[in-house]
């Protein structure tokens, strides 16, 4: 199988190399993340920190108590403010909330960088590296209806994150739907579609407890669910034990987004039967190094491939691939797999 995007985008033409040399004792630096707890974000902490430590940037780190803690991740940034941090690394809990604090510190004269979840408008920040969310949703709505064949009797539940309905949450939703064959409406609205095989949108928050229970409710609605789609490998894995529970595990098409290690695992296990694999360590260390060429000399990130974010990159992982449809093995993945 061939790999689906290269990362050409992150030679970023950030820096010179000189910038990456040097040594950036006394820059301070911050990371916020949307939880702690979540393998995705323990990953892109441990990627922060490697590369602040080699580059020798003080890396303050924060996290929200669960996904959509907009409240803590105001406090974290102004506690960066405060403490007169020269870049900022966020993956906001909420894409327009968070976006007057995110001002005010680039007004003190901080580089704010988004992670993952981009700001709205993009321009909020001063960069975002992330995953096409769209397209990765996209892939996983392709190849579950390449999958079913003829998805007429597609009963599909959409597990989603939080009733905020920030930008990754509809990008991935909508790209899934759109892959899949549904006509979306509003691209940034989720849950107004009229297509008669939705069965409903739950939210998840993003973790094992929350799939549990979104599916549970989902299968009230309506006991036939054959697909599902879900935000993120934690919450497909509580969707997972919520149809095991009830005898239903080999009834329904579960896919995802992360490409954690423990999710990839789930793919080789049959848990889940495709996902699609973010890369966020890369995100990390290039927010790193964008904040060590900003504390060098001013430069800020210069993205010359005409997109609002830099593409970090996506891969689909399955052990079950379909023609036109580029993918890696469950095996493939766990040899760069993260969490």
């Amino acid at each position: 199988m061939t790999k689906l995007f290269a990362t050409s985008a992150i030679a970023l033409a950030l820096v010179s190399g000189s910038a990456f040399a040097a040594n950036h004792e006394g820059t301070t630096a911050c990371l916020v993340t949307k939880t702690d707890t979540n393998p995705f974000f323990v990953k892109m902490k441990e990627g922060a920190q490697a590369k602040a430590e080699e580059m020798g940037i003080t890396l303050n780190t924060y996290a929200g108590k669960i996904d959509g803690d907009v409240e803590t991740q105001i406090a974290a940034v102004e506690s960066c403010i405060a403490a007169g941090a020269k870049g900022i690394l966020i993956t906001p809990s909420d894409s327009r909330a968070l976006a007057p604090v995110v001002t005010q510190a680039r007004e003190a004269g901080a580089l704010v960088i988004a992670l993952d979840t981009p700001f709205e408008p993009a321009d909020t920040a001063d960069a975002t590296f992330a995953t096409d969310n769209f397209l990765a949703g996209e892939l996983i709505g392709q190849w579950a209806a390449a999958k079913m064949g003829d998805t007429a009797d597609a009963k599909i539940a959409m597990l989603d994150l939080n009733p905020s309905e920030v930008s990754v949450d509809y990008l991935r939703n909508n790209g899934f739907l759109q892959g899949f064959g549904v006509d979306i409406k509003d691209p940034k609205d989720i849950g107004d579609e009229d297509d008669p095989r939705i069965v409903g949108n739950d939210v998840t928050n993003g973790n094992e407890e929350g799939g549990r229970t979104a599916m549970e409710n989902l299968l009230q609605k309506d006991p036939g669910v054959n697909v599902v789609y879900t935000i993120n490998e934690p919450a497909a894995a509580g969707a997972y034990e919520a149809l095991k529970s009830v005898g239903l595990e080999s009834q329904a098409l579960i896919v995802s987004v992360d490409g954690g290690c423990p999710g990839v695992q789930n793919v080789a296990d049959g848990v889940i039967g495709a996902t699609s694999m973010q890369f966020p360590l890369l995100m990390a260390s290039k927010g790193i190094e964008a904040i060590a060429a900003f504390a060098a000399d001013g430069t800020k990130p210069a993205n010359t491939e005409g997109l609002d974010f830099f593409n970090t990159g996506v891969e689909l992982v399955t052990d079950e691939p379909v023609e036109g449809i580029p993918s890696i093995t469950s095996a493939e993945a766990l040899e760069k797999c993260w969490g």
